[in-house]
């Protein structure tokens, strides 16, 4: 059996303002009809595998949840870790997860936002590798280098193992990041491979390994796994907060790769692609006559190799080469292609100005459905909420605020301290200051509402929670 453990942790900074802390690059749908971590998912069909493993952020629970209940991929799969600790930990986790179940699968490790074109070689070199990982070997997936690239770390072959249809090679070492001439020389040479941080090994062997290298790793995750718990929904497992943040950060590449004698490399040449800036979206993506990558609502005039996306604005162009352009509802980045890497130093600036920008979106998913911050002033905000039908706010109560509801279409069941009832289209409710309140979609459509909120005080942490469905405190 092998087992996809798909890791979706990480917080895609460099691909502001779409991606943020809240809603990072692999939740967005930048490449394919589906997000990146839902077309990770679905680029597995054709292989023999299990539902995958998904490995994420606490605070992306409900936003992994709901993708992979869109594609019917969501069975008790996800892993939550309370803080990022690397991909060492995340692996280690996922072995002893399915070792607690008595089971030891081949486990291929696969990052949620890389994209790979070539869906066909991508399961050849899978099934190039799975003999060789079921003879204990650790494989790692090497990208043929397409140019001197300085960004990623090499892998350099050793001695063939494989046949020269399948060439599969002993590791001979793993290199960091290189200058450019050096990169220029690993190209040349034809020895060396980008480093995908895709992987194929047996659980257990991982966990001999991991044992031998990183003992302290280990540990820590086996404490985190035994006291872990399975919430109420049986969509998520919970490692134990506390043991799992005295784990080391480490990448497995550390920890185990670069110190195992059982580490090989299958070439990989299908059009991978970590997606790690604007202009490598550029890259992937479709192009006009004028090598312009346009999603959106876009018009163009002598504009020339320009990647533009927005999210509902009309965006004119005229003139310009070699922009990136990317519209949100908050926000607007204008940026030469050559400079992309310094959207960095926005998100620090935003950082630094304690702005929230590089950390939520205008528009939020929440289990229920989701909310459009349409106005936000200091002493009301309106917002543009849409429920899912079956879905439900909590029921709760604010100090500060008072909220009316105004239903633009659907049907909503509220309830507002011992009373209930049905609200339709055009019809209003108030909830004023300390009610306990609660809403709910009872119909077969989305419910749109919109909902204006006044008071003192407007903050998150003035809603105090009786009863919820999906086990918020």
């Amino acid at each position: 059996m092998i087992l996809p453990v798909i890791m979706a942790g990480g917080t895609g900074s460099r691909l502001w303002p779409m991606s943020r802390e809240l809603y990072p690059k692999q939740f967005l749908r930048l490449y394919g009809e589906n997000s990146m971590l839902q077309e990770t998912v679905i680029r597995l069909n054709g292989l023999d595998v299990s539902e995958p493993l998904v490995i994420c952020n606490e605070q992306h629970r409900f936003l992994v949840a709901e993708q992979l209940r869109h594609i019917d991929q969501l069975s008790n799969n996800i892993i939550l870790e309370p803080v990022g600790r690397n991909t060492a930990p995340a692996i280690t986790l996922a072995a002893l997860s399915a070792a607690s179940k008595g089971e030891d699968p081949l486990l291929l490790v696969l990052a949620a936002d890389h994209v790979i074109g070539d869906r066909t070689a991508f399961h050849q070199a899978v099934k190039d590798a799975i003999p060789f990982a079921e003879q204990g070997k650790l494989v790692t997936f090497g990208i043929v280098a397409a140019k001197p690239e300085t960004g990623y770390g090499y892998i350099q072959r050793g001695g063939m193992m494989g046949s020269p249809q399948a060439p599969v090679f002993r590791v001979q070492r793993f290199v960091e990041k290189p200058d450019l001439p050096t990169a220029i020389q690993y190209l040349e040479s034809g020895e060396y491979y980008w480093n995908s941080g895709m992987f194929l090994f047996r659980a257990s062997r991982f966990l001999e390994e991991i044992a031998q290298f990183r003992p302290d790793i280990l540990e820590a995750c086996q404490k985190s796994i035994a006291t872990s718990e399975t919430d109420a929904q049986q969509d998520f497992i919970r490692v134990d907060k506390k043991a799992f943040i005295a784990c080391p950060d480490e990448s497995v590449d550390y920890a185990v790769m670069e110190k195992t004698n059982d580490a090989i490399v299958v070439p990989l040449d299908a059009g991978w692609n970590d997606v790690g800036s604007w202009s490598a979206l550029w890259d992937v993506n479709n192009k006009d006559t004028q090598g312009n990558a346009l999603t959106g609502d876009v018009f163009t005039h002598h504009a020339s190799n320009c990647y533009i996306n927005t999210d509902e604005k009309l965006v004119a162009a005229v003139g310009v080469e070699n922009l990136v352009i990317i519209n949100t509802k908050d926000a607007v980045l204008v940026i030469d292609k050559s400079q992309v890497q310094d959207v960095k130093k926005v998100v620090e600036f935003l950082k630094k100005s304690e702005r929230g920008e590089h950390r939520v979106h205008r528009e939020s998913y929440r289990p229920w459905g989701k909310n459009d911050k349409v106005v936000s002033m200091p002493r009301y905000h309106v917002n543009r909420v849409t429920v899912k039908p079956g879905g439900m706010f909590s029921l709760q109560m604010h100090h500060h605020r008072a909220e009316h509801w105004v239903v633009l279409s659907g049907t909503a069941k509220v309830t507002i301290d011992d009373s209930t009832y049905l609200l339709t289209e055009n019809q209003s409710t108030f909830i004023p200051i300390g009610a306990q309140h609660m809403l709910e979609n009872p119909g077969k459509i989305p419910l749109e509402l919109l909902e204006i909120q006044s008071g003192s005080y407007l903050g998150e942490d003035d809603i105090i929670r009786t009863k919820d469905h999906y086990g918020r405190c």
